[in-house]
């Protein structure tokens, strides 16, 4: 640490001890983040789901290759 930061926190120290611990709170401004982190939140949900909604996905039939007859395969291999 530098000698001018290093008196910087000597200042600080001591603003820290007045302070009651049992009475921080986060305060207005802790509110309007957290209010605004919950906003932006909801706002993302309700987009992914619009965009969800859009898909629309139908599977389709398995290919050829697994359909072939087991007869076809040598002993003992699977079908993968």
């Amino acid at each position: 640490m530098s000698a001018t930061s290093t008196l910087a926190v000597t200042h600080l120290v001591p603003l820290a001890k007045e302070l009651d611990e049992n009475k921080v709170t986060p305060g207005v401004l802790g509110f309007i983040v957290f209010a605004l982190i919950g906003g932006a939140v909801w706002l993302l949900m309700k987009s992914m789901n619009k965009h969800m909604n859009k898909v629309d996905f139908e599977e389709g039939p398995e290919p050829a290759k697994a359909a072939a007859p087991a007869a076809d395969r040598p002993k003992g291999e699977s079908p993968a």
